[in-house]
């Protein structure tokens, strides 16, 4: 698993559409990006699981391979 992602990277674990993304990413409880770049928002990856975990949501099975202690 890559230790950042991008919104597309989040679309595709979360699969929403891109303005879902938008929405969910703009929430006060979304963890906040590690870096903003030209080509947009990067966040951690653990730190977006975690978040979905923790909020219920599905995502891609990737997450039977995450631990939230490994952060």
């Amino acid at each position: 698993m890559q230790e950042f992602m991008g919104s597309a990277e989040v679309t595709a674990l979360l699969g929403v559409s891109k303005q879902r993304t938008y929405q969910l990413t703009g929430r006060p409880d979304f963890p906040a990006p590690v870096a903003e770049l030209k080509m947009g928002k990067v966040w951690r990856t653990a730190d977006v699981m975690q978040w979905a975990i923790e909020a219920g949501r599905a995502v891609d099975t990737a997450v039977e391979e995450f631990d939230p202690r490994d952060r």
